[in-house]
Formats: C-alpha cells, sequence, structure tokens
C-alpha cells in the first residue's frame, strides 16, 4: 500500500549552507538537527526510505523557524533557498518526493505572502508551514490573517509545526525550562494553544475552507476531549476579568466543532494509545500518515517503522487505511496517487 509521509524534514545542501552563516553554532533544536546523517546526505536518507516499500516523502524543513533569524531579510532568502531547493528535490526524484510544503518568512507578513504566491503558482508547493508562535507573537495577530486568507483562496492546506524553546520558563520564578519540558511538554501544548488561538480568534468560522494539518497528532487536544468539548461549552464561567459569554454566542458551533475540523498527523513517536485518541476525536476522514522523520534514536528508519507498525495494528478498514497512508494526502493537496 503506498504510504506518503506528510511530515518529515529535511535542509537542502544550499539551505544548510546558509542556514550556518546565519546562525553560526548550533544549538539546542538545530544542534539536534545537524546531527542526523538524513537530514542533508540525500544517500543515507534513501538508505532508509527504500527500507520501506512503496514509501514517499513530502518535504518539509526542519526547525529553526525561519522568523527567529532577527534580520527579516536573511529569513526571506532562507526561505526562498530553502523552498528552491526543495523543489529541485522533487523534480529530480519525484517517485521519492512527491512535493513540498513551502516555508515562510513570518517576520515580514507582506514578505511572507509573496513567498506563498511564488511557492504555490511559481515552484508548486502543496502547502505551507508555519509554526504555532512567531517569535512569540500569536498565530491570531492581525497582520497573519491575510496569510490564511491566501491559502484559502489557493486552495491548498497549512502544516502547523510547534516552537518552543528553553527560553519559555515552566515557572515564572525562572528564566529556562528544565529537562527538555519545553519540548517533550511544551510542545503539545504549544500545539493546542495555537488551534484553539485558531478557533476563538474566529478564524475557523470566518474561514470555513481553511484546512490546518496539526503536528503530533494534534498536541494535547483529543486527550482532554472533555475539556474541549464539554468544558468550553462553558466559556466565561471561570473568568471574571472579561465577559467570554459573548464570544461563545458568537461562535456559530460549540467551539469542539470547530476543533474537530483541524487535521492531525500520526507522527506520535510509536505510541498506539495516542494515535487511538487522535483517531477517536479527529476522524479517520482528518488523520495523515507522517512519521516525523529523521527525528529518532535510530537517526532516521525507527518513527518510520513504528508509526507504520502502529497504524497497521489499529482496528479499522483497509479503506480507512488506504485514507490515512494516502488518501487523505491526496484530497488535502491535489497529489495524483496510484489507486
Amino acid at each position: 500500500m503506498l504510504k506518503i509521509d506528510l511530515f518529515n524534514h529535511i535542509w537542502p545542501l544550499p539551505f544548510y549552507e546558509r542556514l550556518k552563516r546565519a546562525l553560526g553554532p548550533m544549538v539546542d533544536i538545530t544542534r539536534r538537527s545537524e546531527a542526523v546523517p538524513m537530514m542533508t546526505d540525500l544517500d543515507e536518507r534513501f538508505r532508509v526510505m527504500d527500507r520501506f516499500g512503496d514509501y514517499q516523502q513530502v518535504l518539509s524543513l526542519a526547525s529553526p523557524p525561519l522568523e527567529l533569524i532577527k534580520d527579516p531579510k536573511v529569513s526571506a532568502e532562507l526561505a526562498r533557498i530553502g523552498n528552491d531547493g526543495m523543489q529541485e528535490l522533487c523534480v529530480k526524484y519525484p517517485e521519492r518526493f512527491p512535493g513540498f510544503i513551502a516555508s515562510l518568512p513570518m517576520n515580514d507578513p507582506d514578505a511572507a505572502a509573496a513567498e506563498i504566491r511564488r511557492a504555490v503558482e511559481d515552484l508548486g508547493a502543496l502547502g505551507v508551514q508555519i509554526y504555532t508562535n512567531v517569535a512569540g507573537k500569536p498565530l491570531d495577530a492581525p497582520e497573519f490573517r491575510p496569510l490564511f486568507e491566501m491559502m484559502v483562496a489557493f486552495d491548498k492546506p497549512i502544516w502547523l509545526h510547534p516552537a518552543r524553546g528553553a527560553n519559555f520558563p515552566d515557572y515564572l520564578t525562572e528564566t529556562r525550562s528544565l529537562y527538555e519540558i519545553w519540548w517533550t511538554f511544551g510542545w503539545p501544548y504549544e500545539t493546542s494553544v495555537a488551534l484553539a488561538r485558531l478557533v476563538f480568534s474566529k478564524i475557523m468560522q470566518d474561514l470555513p475552507e481553511l484546512k490546518v494539518i496539526s503536528h503530533h497528532a494534534g498536541g494535547m487536544v483529543s486527550f482532554f476531549e472533555g475539556r474541549v468539548g464539554p468544558g468550553w461549552d462553558q466559556l466565561g464561567a471561570r473568568t471574571s476579568s472579561e465577559d467570554y459569554s459573548v464570544l461563545l454566542r458568537e461562535l456559530k458551533r460549540r467551539p469542539v466543532d470547530y476543533f474537530q475540523k483541524f487535521y492531525a498527523d500520526t507522527a506520535t513517536f510509536g505510541s498506539c494509545a495516542a494515535l487511538v485518541c487522535a483517531l477517536e476525536f479527529f476522524g479517520t476522514d482528518h488523520i495523515v500518515f507522517a512519521s516525523d522523520a529523521p527525528f529518532d534514536p535510530e537517526k532516521g528508519p525507527m518513527y518510520i517503522r513504528e508509526t507504520i507498525k502502529v497504524i497497521d495494528s489499529l482496528d479499522i478498514s483497509d479503506a480507512d487505511r488506504r485514507k490515512i497512508y494516502h488518501g487523505n494526502a491526496a484530497k488535502l493537496t491535489g497529489l495524483s496517487v496510484k489507486s
């Protein structure tokens, strides 16, 4: 059965070289990226991919978010180099890479809009990748609304990747997150917060055709279905500083209904329980196959292998399994796939 991995990461070599000049020594998550052979070594990537039969990858850049580079001109340059590099790989190896996801310089919304247009119209990008915050700014800030509107106009999805570093403290009395809590629990939380802001800012209501694919099975949302559902049906009951009951009346549907409009991927690091939870919340029509390769202890194959193992163990029909492996990807992106 064809498997299209919709969320895995790469650094094309021209992008990698320019990124090193922009960042200097790699630290934290970028240091980890640099240490993974598959990130820049195509031969190693192909060796890993060949282990999984009829398996393809839709390419996306790995962290860092380009907006963390302070000079917006450099961010825009990196976006162009990265997107050009991925598009070249897709043209050269179409049987391995049927498409790519464009990255954007979100620290310059006008430049981001221009790169969306260039990437989709000129390069054939399947959609765009954005992060759950823009250098600390929420996605529902007014300057980003036109970018969501553009993606609806192009009928292309947004891939939502978490962004949170050790500079997000776990406690107000501290200045940094310890023990990589910022990643283990912080990234699922960050994803959930971003989705909530898209709901309560009414972006999901105002743009009903918007397609958002949330990484790591949608963060914490499905596990907290009771809080997202009946809990948020009482929005405002726990707040005295603002009257949220007005917002609750302005929403045309229950908050949980908007959350179930999002798509989630299967990148749960091999956790069957997490994927079952996401499947029950989002439904088989809103789950897409993704491995998060090459970020695993084996430098590439483990997450692919374990993700496939979990999907194949699910108590679902073959038709639903096909949806997860490639059918939903085709519907979301317009990819032409073998039957």
